[in-house]
């Protein structure tokens, strides 16, 4: 058994290893980002909407997720919208939401549901210890059943399949696009790159540059002190070695890590902006919108 297959009994319902299941989202913003900029925090109300907190089966087991939609219609591109390391807490829902308003199916499962409950703790080395026991099979596998699930609803253009994910969600998108055949599209915002193999993390985004099977387009800010400069380099030089033309990185110059996250202190309003109006572009002319 290697080391993805031992990661995916933590997906096994029947695993002793798995002690702990969370059952219900985030109330609110997680305890470790408070107090929130209120200045700068963008509000999306649910009007127009049906919003809210939906289960999804996989593996024998149902884990929440905040599923956002058009109240009327039908056949609604998908996008799936992985977390920060802080969870699934307001700001993902807000973006969900946002998702919502310009026509989506917006689906965020919580991909530590079966580790620990991040949105409760303060001390950032306690998350840490629940998000190093996330093994991407799990991930792969909880998107996968958030794709399922969303064909289940009869109201979703399965066709257009895109993702998008924020911090630790970023690097997320970069390994689901070397995973899903039937993606069109993903934007990662200030992912990690490049990392140490481990067991519940094989491989990062460098070393899947040529296994990538829909376009990525990568939004960093230049003063992000965790994600290096030379670390982005080195994955647009993957890029190009790999003859991969169809994807790339975007920098943001006065931009630092998290410059999305509207309710932190990081929060940079004209790269955000000019994120997501590149995120909208890049779904459309990719097909997944």
């Amino acid at each position: 058994m290697n080391a993805q297959e031992r990661s995916l009994d933590n997906v096994n319902p029947r695993s002793r290893r798995r002690v702990f299941l969370k059952t219900k989202l985030a109330a609110g913003f997680a305890m470790a980002v408070r107090p929130i900029c209120a200045q700068t925090q963008i509000k999306t109300d649910a009007t127009g909407l049906i919003a809210g907190e939906v289960k999804i089966p996989v593996g024998g087991l149902e884990i929440p997720a905040y599923r956002a939609m058009p109240a009327a219609g039908s056949n609604f591109p998908v996008v799936l919208v992985v977390q920060e390391i802080f969870g699934v807490h307001e700001h993902i829902k807000d973006i969900c939401r946002r998702f919502a308003k310009l026509g989506f199916m917006a689906i965020a499962p919580e991909m530590y549901a079966r580790q620990g409950d991040v949105s409760k703790l303060t001390d950032f080395q306690e998350i840490l210890k629940i998000v190093g026991k996330v093994p991407d099979a799990q991930v792969m596998a909880d998107l996968d059943a958030a794709v399922a699930y969303a064909a289940t609803t009869g109201k979703a253009d399965m066709a257009k399949l895109s993702v998008t994910g924020f911090c630790w969600g970023g690097r997320v998108v970069w390994m689901y696009a070397a995973h899903n055949p039937k993606l069109k599209a993903g934007v990662a915002w200030y992912g990690r790159l490049i990392g140490a193999p481990g067991e519940m993390t094989p491989k990062h985004p460098l070393d899947i540059a040529r296994d990538l099977k829909a376009p990525v387009l990568g939004l960093y800010g230049a003063k992000d002190r965790g994600i290096p400069l030379d670390s982005v380099e080195k994955m647009r030089e993957a890029l190009r070695a790999a003859g991969n033309s169809k994807s790339r990185i975007d920098v943001y110059q006065e931009a630092d890590h998290g410059f999305h996250a509207d309710y932190r202190t990081t929060y940079h309003d004209a790269s955000a902006k000019d994120g997501w109006q590149k995120l909208q572009a890049w779904f459309k002319k990719n097909g997944a919108a």
